[in-house]
């Protein structure tokens, strides 16, 4: 039985789903982080293993160990869109690793690229595009831009996935960054006017989560050195803010931006939230145009991944943006399950 493997590998979690030659999703696994940016090959291939293990266990191939030990490997071909994968340095990195843990030859049965890749399978969906802009904010962001030429998607340019230190616009850990600088503002603000800070429920939810009453409190918090790795943690303790690292620290806010900004109608986190989505839109637009390697919006898709993008709400602000400055797609859209729709692809591009 032919078995066709793509890996979604991201700063958060590493999503495996094994499809039949018929493109029927046959097996699902998920696994810690798998960031190569951040991970060493070792940590990323445990990432990996246990998300493909998983998705084997639930498939066909279940006796099927990984390594293969005297067994072909189960995988017709596999893909991997793996956040960080920036440079040919970075995915021979860990080329070889792939190579022997799935049982595939390096070469075409394993296709190897940045995430935002599998982002760019709706071109070949819909007929009346030829160009995609694929846009990822989850953890980190970044958008990258696609033309279909002769069947095969070729990528024109990309703008963002610099990391947590020098970007990560409108992903996760910019949503905590922005919202923390914003705090910061109305102390000092206040600290000048002698007006109160604006009452917001954010705000009250950020003090419990650094544990403090004061907002100059959380800087201590916010620096505070991160966690030692032999360090022992207390069961239940392992998401207490001193036991996360300090890019964590920050982006584990983002979740209550978007409860305060979507549930409560909290003002102060819907101006963070409209702040952080003209961040991404900025980069987005430097790949808009009609250049020979720009991306013209009303002949192409836009389509989004990752979890602040799967909120819709956030995800109009983002649209609705681009559409200020005058870009505006011929089709937008979300692909909530990337993992499935490129082992799909695999499947039926086998096919042809």
């Amino acid at each position: 039985m032919s078995l066709y493997l793509c890996v979604d590998c991201g700063g958060t979690k590493t999503a495996a789903v094994i499809c039949d030659a018929a493109g029927a999703i046959v097996g699902r696994g998920f696994g810690g982080p798998s960031n190569i940016t951040y991970l060493t090959p070792e940590a990323f291939i445990s990432s990996v293993k246990e998300a493909v293990s998983d998705a084997l266990k639930a498939s066909s191939a279940s006796s099927i160990s990984l390594p293969p030990v005297e067994q072909e490997s189960p995988f017709a071909a596999a893909w991997f869109g793996i956040s960080g994968a920036d440079s040919p340095a970075a995915i021979a990195k860990i080329s070889s690793p792939l190579s022997t843990l799935l049982g595939i030859p390096i070469g075409p049965k394993l296709a190897i690229a940045n995430d935002t890749h599998l982002l760019a399978a709706p071109v070949r969906m819909h007929s009346d595009v030829t160009s995609a802009v694929a846009v990822i904010a989850g953890t980190g962001s970044i958008a990258v831009g696609f033309r279909e030429v002769d069947g095969k998607i070729e990528e024109l340019g990309r703008v963002g996935g610099w990391g947590w230190v020098l970007g990560d616009e409108g992903g996760g850990y910019d949503v905590g960054r922005e919202t923390l600088r914003q705090i910061f503002l109305e102390h000092d603000k206040a600290s000048v006017t002698g007006k109160a800070i604006p009452q917001s429920i954010l705000i009250d939810r950020v003090l419990e989560r650094f544990g403090v009453q004061n907002i100059m409190e959380i800087l201590t918090g916010v620096y505070q050195p991160d966690p030692s790795p032999t360090a022992i943690i207390a069961p239940g303790e392992e998401k207490a803010n001193h036991n996360l690292p300090r890019e964590k620290r920050i982006s584990s806010l983002s979740p209550l931006v978007f409860e305060a900004a979507f549930e409560h109608r909290d003002s102060f986190a819907l101006d963070i939230l409209k702040s952080s989505a003209a961040h991404l839109t900025a980069q987005i637009a430097i790949l808009l145009g009609t250049g020979a390697r720009l991306v013209t919006p009303s002949e192409s898709v836009i389509s989004f991944g990752g979890s602040l993008v799967g909120v819709e709400e956030y995800r109009n602000l983002i649209v609705d943006e681009l559409s200020q400055r005058g870009h505006v797609f011929k089709r937008v859209v979300f692909v909530d399950d990337v993992a499935a729709v490129g082992a799909r692809g695999l499947a039926t591009a086998s096919s042809l």
